[in-house]
């Protein structure tokens, strides 16, 4: 009689489905929001010392020749929007442009697009720039006019927000139309149901009445 117990085991052939490794998932996209925050931050710096600067050598109605009577240093008090647009209305710019800041923050979380982040952090820069001058400029909180110093040509004088606000609200403009997102990185990919929408029917596609067999022979 055989023991069974003392057959010899064969070696494992690593066919059993628990030794295989499970794929490695994909990392998640890196988040863009310490971009977005790095370039707000130096148009903030650069908007908030240029203007102090402004203040402080330049006196209204007394402009600083540049290049020519084209270029200059203009101080000027702005109650509206970039470049001077919509005087007036000051505190319901101000409320607009705290609504904006928001907003980015709030996309910030989702923020994946690098050229996004750029350009959002140009916007929210440029937005937080002037409510600095907003809430804290004569005549008041809500109210306060914004420091403008740059003149060039027939051009609203303008400070460093408002192009920098501006072209970040052109660069988000061109990115849509190319179809990148801010939550993806690269362009946007079509859907497999666009796809199949766009697929042209080829010959095995046409329906029809099925023509009934005919036998040599007869007819």
């Amino acid at each position: 009689m055989t023991d069974e117990s003392s057959s010899p085991v064969g070696p494992a052939t690593g066919d059993d489905p628990a030794d295989t490794p499970a794929p490695a998932e994909p990392a998640p996209p890196r988040r863009r929001i310490r971009l977005l925050l790095a370039v707000a931050a130096v148009v903030l710096i650069l908007d908030v010392v240029t203007k102090v600067l402004a203040v402080e050598l330049l006196k209204p109605g007394q402009p600083v020749s540049i290049i020519g009577d084209t270029v200059t240093w203009t101080l000027v008090r702005n109650s509206g929007a970039a470049f001077s647009m919509a005087t007036g209305y000051t505190w319901v710019l101000t409320l607009v442009a705290t609504g904006v800041v928001f907003g980015i923050i709030w996309m910030g979380r989702r923020l994946v697009s690098p050229w996004w982040a750029l350009g959002l952090g140009m916007i929210l820069g440029g937005a937080l720039g002037n409510l600095v001058d907003r809430f804290f400029r004569s005549p008041g909180p809500l109210r306060g006019h914004v420091v403008d110093f740059l003149s060039i040509g027939w051009w609203p004088v303008f400070n460093v927000a408002d192009p920098a606000v501006v072209g970040g609200a052109i660069l988000l403009v061109v990115l849509s139309l190319f179809g990148f997102d801010f939550d993806t990185v690269g362009r946007r990919q079509p859907d497999a149901s666009d796809e199949v929408g766009r697929r042209q029917p080829d010959a095995s596609d046409e329906v029809g009445p099925a023509k009934p067999d005919v036998e040599p022979g007869h007819g």
